[in-house]
């Protein structure tokens, strides 16, 4: 009796040392990086600058992996079917805490089957108007929507995307009625504005800046907590007049839901260190990408936070996937 629990205490505290050892020596193989959109879009963009930092860091090659579809799922259910072992990972965007409620049926448990790792990045977002509209600032344009029921109407990059329920946000923030014109992406809707189409879109800022530059859209606001560098003449959604309407396209690095604690926090010691770097800073300023680090822990509830946001958005507005 006393030599098994001998035994049992040994392999207890074999077990116990088994997890601080493992992070030490990972990774010893390439790892698998997961990104849920097509190629060419932000996503790739940012995980192809973070693929090659990750790959110089780590001494093994970090491998590019798209793998689009249903609106970013696809990717997460691979994500959450593989080993917990910390060489499968998963750039993620919102859509993971929009989809709990935008679709009637995942083939993932995201509160399980998926572990927070960090924040990455953020893109902001902007409010362009089409310059017939008569309204010069936010103020006005909210003025002028409620003076005209249903008469206005926004662009998006298709149902439950991240600009559609931004605009649906700003609805219920001001009690607006506007008519939605969903696209085949948010490129599709901004070429709807220019072309007199749809009257204001939300749209993350990079792709703007030229357009408004030459007078084709009105910039009315930035859905950020502080003005851009890049528009710095653009007030925050808070400075004209709407609180509470910062709507930003963020990412986070994702791993399977059973990967060791101690995994996890080596990943996210070597994404601070990317983020940090002076070289992948440039890049990602030169793609409009502002770099965003956060603990497992705040990652996690940051994500909680997000999908009560948007969940109440989609319920209220009765979106659902098409």
């Amino acid at each position: 009796m006393q030599f098994c629990r001998c035994v049992g205490i040994a392999v207890s505290v074999f077990v116990a040392a088994a997890g601080p050892a493992a992070a030490q020596t990972y990774p010893t193989k390439q790892i698998r990086f997961i990104l849920p959109f097509p190629p060419g879009g932000p996503t790739d963009i940012l995980g192809r600058v973070l693929g090659q930092k990750l790959t110089e860091q780590l001494g093994q090659p970090v491998v590019q992996d798209n793998r689009p579809g249903a609106g970013g799922n696809l990717g997460v259910e691979v994500l959450a079917k593989a080993p917990g072992d910390g060489y499968t990972m998963l750039l993620t965007s919102p859509s993971i805490s929009i989809s709990p409620s935008l679709y009637k049926k995942l083939n993932y448990d995201p509160q399980k089957d998926v572990t927070p790792v960090s924040l990455v990045a953020q893109i902001p977002n902007i409010l362009l108007v089409h310059p017939s509209v008569p309204a010069k600032s936010l103020k006005e344009f909210i003025a002028l929507a409620k003076a005209k029921p249903n008469t206005l109407n926004f662009g998006s990059g298709g149902a439950g995307t991240t600009n559609h329920l931004a605009s649906e946000i700003l609805k219920g923030l001001t009690g607006i009625k506007m008519t939605h014109v969903p696209y085949k992406g948010s490129n599709q809707a901004m070429m709807g504005l220019m072309g007199g189409e749809v009257d204001m879109v939300v749209i993350a800022v990079p792709p703007t800046i030229a357009q408004i530059q030459a007078g084709k859209v009105r910039p009315l606001a930035v859905l950020s907590d502080k003005r851009l560098a890049t528009l710095p003449q653009v007030p925050t959604s808070r400075e004209a007049g709407v609180a509470n309407f910062e709507v930003t396209v963020w990412y986070g690095m994702l791993m399977p839901g059973n990967t060791p604690r101690e995994i996890v926090a080596r990943m996210n010691a070597e994404l601070h260190k990317a983020l940090t770097n002076n070289d992948v800073k440039e890049k990602l300023a030169n793609a409009g990408v502002q770099p965003w680090t956060s603990s497992p822990d705040e990652f996690a509830k940051f994500i909680r936070s997000e999908t009560t946001r948007y969940a109440k958005v989609i319920r209220d507005a009765g979106i659902h996937a098409e």
